[in-house]
Formats: structure tokens, C-alpha cells, sequence
């Protein structure tokens, strides 16, 4: 008697499947009128695109989020945040950890996925070590932002710089303080300092945070060489980073120092300030200190070219990655200078790396493209206008030229797509839904070369 084989979810449709669960759970909450501050229900398709931007922590919204939910429904937004930040798969792998149950190979196959690790060995530290870093660094975040909104609103203000540090910190970018993001705040340092801060921790990731740590912790005082003894990871994603945020805010600052829409009429060290956040917040968090439709189509491209390479692997940021986008750089600069390998850091980079960073790329501007054409044929948009949406939406940023709320249903329908393909990864997406790996054992095909460039 043959047994019928069992249907099996992969580790990757599994997460896949908690996502588009929790936007789908998510959705209906927010759907109820008790989530509506006019205690009307929202319609429906509103409630799904804010779940979808809730919990894949892009930031694009229909609704403005102060004025259109109630605290229920602020309570519910805020919660898909910390999920779609944290992943479903590290909160229920926490709970299973705080209830003193083993960890099964399958559970340990789903944080490494989930993460995008290399190796299985000590995962339940590794979630741990997640988990209370967030909480700690929330924490932090959310008592500075009370120094400021405490006494500006009151009671309301301890609620209002919670719900800002989680969001900045995963760098969703969706906040509840008024329709204009953090406009209002736009030379204020201690905001403009704590944002950063949030977004930049979110978004190097929480491998670098404890190899961070780990050196400091192993150097003697008198050797503090840290740079030196970081993992080859950490080092390309703290450069690319600081290199990234650095160029990006000089040139927003060199192309819109004479712009009377946005810095023109600040002090020197506001329009310093303001390029500064401008910078950081194109890296996927989408809070916005200066209208975005008011930037000159030079710090516009800027902006794209910022949002579309993203933070850092392991971590809560979105886009290609710092370390995708360093990998391919390299691979080309050692093409075009007829080595026979890349390297970074002293070190060689494996085929495999470049193999997965050419396809994590492809696939990255596949979408971007194929959501840019769609919303140009059936929007009357600008394709300036389409492509900074659909990049910020693929790239989980959050940042729009006052376009998402005039979307049409097409419009919303597409935008919903492109974010969960974004957040969930497009390699991600291509594993789960592909058919599995072919036999090694068969004969190869023939090898050919063809004329390229």
C-alpha cells in the first residue's frame, strides 16, 4: 500500500503565509467601526492598505493615521508594526522561549529563513538577544521623544513617543502626531537626533549590533581597534551606511539650498539638519520633516537612488540592501578590471554571494518597473511622481509625493501588492512559490559564450 504523500508548507511559505495572515487579521480589526475615531467603519479597502503598510512597516498610507483612527485602532496599527518589524515567526519563537519549550529543528529552520542566517547555531540567543534589544532600545527612544511631547500634549504625549519609537525604530515611518508627518518638528534636534538614531539602529541589523558588542567586549581598553575585528557583514554595512547617509545629505543639501519650498529660508545649520534626516529617512523609514513634492527633481533621483538600495540585511529596513548593493559594485568593478575575483575587505567574495545579490537586484527592479508602467497606464500621474511611489513602496519606505491618497482602486490594489512583495523579499517570494530544487545528479547543459556589453 503506497502512502499518499502529505502536503508540507516550506519554512519560506510559512512565512510568506504569517505575513498575508496577520495583514488579513489586521485588516478586519481595522475595518470595525470601534477602530474609527468617527466610529464609522472605514472602508475596506483602506483598512487592508493600512494593515499592509502596518505590518510591512512601508509608511504610504490612504487615511491620515492622527485623525482617522481611534485608540483601539492606533493600538492595533501599532501592533502590526512591531510585528511586521520583528517578524511573526521571532515573536511566537519569543513566547516559546518565555514558556521554557524547546526550540524544534523546524522552529530553528524558520528563524534562520526568517532572518536570512547562515547557520543554525544559537538561534534561541539569537531571539533572545532580539527581542529584549528592541524592547531596550524602544524604551530609550520613546522616554527622549516624551522630553518633547509630554509637555507639547500632555498625557497623550507619553502615548504618541511610544508609538513613535516603535515605528521609527522599524522604520515604518507611520506616525500619530499630524497629517504632515514630522514637518512641524523639522528643526527641532532632540526629534530630528532621536529619529535618526532609531532608523539607523533598525536599520544596520541586529548581526552587527552584537558583533559589535562582541569586539568591544573582547578588546582591552588599551586596544580598541574595533573596526578591524568586526565579520566582513558588519563591515561593509556600517561603510555603505555612512558613506550612503553622508553623500546623500550633501548632495539634498547642495540641491536644495536655494529651494524656498523646503531649506532656502533656514539657518545654516537647519538646512544641515534637515539634509541630515532627508537622508537618513530615505533609508526606509518614512517620516518626513520637508513635503516631498517641493524637492527639486535633483534631490528627487537622490531620494530614489537612496530609497531603492535600503539599510542593512537582519535587520527592520527594507530595499536591495547595503550589502546586496556592495556586493555588485564590486563584482563589477573586478570585472571591468579583468580579475578573476571580487573582494572586499581584504577578502574574496564567494560566487554564490554575487550569484544571490545579481538576483536579489533583478528582481528588486523587476518589481519596481513592472508597478511603475501599471500605475502610469492606470493613473494620471507624472513618472516622477509613479516611480517615487512605487520605489518607496517596494523599498518599505513610506515616503510619497502627496500621491498615495489620490490613488484610484487600481492604484490602492497595486500598491498593497508591491509592498507585501517588497517587505516579504522578492527572492523570498521566488523560492516559495517555485517547485523544488532539481536533482544534482543530472547532466549538465552545454557551456556557451556569447558577447555581452
Amino acid at each position: 500500500m503506497v502512502r499518499k504523500k502529505r502536503f508540507a508548507l516550506s519554512t519560506t511559505q510559512i512565512i510568506l503565509l504569517s505575513f498575508l495572515v496577520t495583514i488579513l487579521l489586521g485588516s478586519l480589526l481595522l475595518s470595525l467601526p470601534i477602530s474609527s475615531a468617527s466610529g464609522e467603519a472605514v472602508p475596506y479597502l483602506d483598512a487592508l492598505f493600512t494593515a499592509t503598510t502596518s505590518t510591512c512597516v512601508t509608511g504610504l498610507v490612504t487615511l491620515p493615521t492622527v485623525s482617522t483612527w481611534s485608540v483601539f485602532g492606533q493600538i492595533v496599527i501599532l501592533l502590526l508594526i512591531q510585528i511586521g518589524g520583528l517578524g511573526i515567526i521571532t515573536i511566537m519563537s519569543g513566547l516559546m522561549l518565555l514558556l521554557n519549550k524547546k526550540m524544534g529543528i523546524g522552529d530553528r529552520l524558520l528563524i534562520q529563513d526568517a532572518f536570512n542566517l547562515n547557520t543554525m547555531a544559537g538561534l534561541a540567543e539569537f531571539v533572545k538577544n532580539v527581542l529584549l534589544g528592541t524592547l531596550v532600545i524602544e524604551g530609550i527612544g520613546a522616554i527622549l521623544y516624551m522630553l518633547v511631547f509630554v509637555p507639547e500634549f500632555g498625557a497623550r504625549g507619553i502615548w504618541i513617543s511610544i508609538f513613535n519609537s516603535v515605528s521609527a525604530f522599524c522604520n515604518a515611518g507611520i506616525d500619530i502626531i499630524a497629517e504632515n508627518s514630522l514637518c512641524n518638528y523639522a528643526t527641532n534636534f532632540l526629534i530630528n537626533t532621536v529619529t535618526s538614531v532609531l532608523i539607523i539602529l533598525g536599520g544596520l541589523g541586529y548581526i552587527v549590533w552584537w558583533d559589535v558588542l562582541r569586539v568591544v567586549r573582547s578588546r582591552s581598553p588599551k586596544n580598541r581597534r574595533i573596526f578591524r575585528h568586526l565579520t566582513l557583514h558588519s563591515k561593509i554595512a556600517i561603510t555603505v551606511t555612512a558613506g550612503l547617509i553622508t553623500v546623500g545629505a550633501l548632495l539634498i543639501f547642495i540641491f536644495e539650498y536655494s529651494n524656498p519650498l523646503t531649506i532656502g529660508e533656514m539657518s545654516l545649520f537647519d538646512k544641515i539638519q534637515v539634509s541630515f534626516f532627508q537622508s537618513v529617512t530615505t533609508r526606509t523609514a518614512g517620516f518626513a520633516t520637508i513635503l516631498q513634492e517641493d524637492l527639486t527633481n535633483a534631490s528627487a533621483a537622490v531620494s530614489i537612488i537612496l530609497m531603492m538600495i535600503g539599510g542593512s540585511p537582519v535587520g527592520t529596513a527594507g530595499g536591495m540592501k547595503t550589502v546586496t548593493v556592495a556586493v555588485l559594485i564590486c563584482a563589477a568593478t573586478a570585472t571591468i578590471r579583468n580579475k578573476s575575483s571580487a573582494t572586499l575587505f581584504g577578502r574574496r567574495l564567494s560566487a554564490g554571494s554575487v550569484q544571490k545579490a545579481v538576483a536579489v537586484a533583478v528582481a528588486f527592479l523587476s518589481i519596481c518597473t513592472a508597478s511603475a508602467v501599471l500605475l502610469m497606464a492606470t493613473s494620471n500621474v507624472s513618472a516622477l511622481d509613479a516611480v517615487y511611489e512605487t520605489v518607496s513602496a517596494t523599498a518599505t519606505v513610506g515616503l510619497s509625493r502627496n500621491l498615495t491618497a489620490t490613488l484610484n482602486t487600481f492604484g490602492k490594489l497595486l500598491i498593497i501588492i508591491t509592498m507585501y512583495f517588497g517587505r516579504v523579499g522578492p527572492i523570498s517570494l521566488a523560492v516559495a512559490l517555485g517547485s523544488k530544487n532539481e536533482s544534482q545528479n543530472v547532466i549538465a547543459e552545454p557551456t556557451a559564450d556569447i558577447s555581452i556589453g
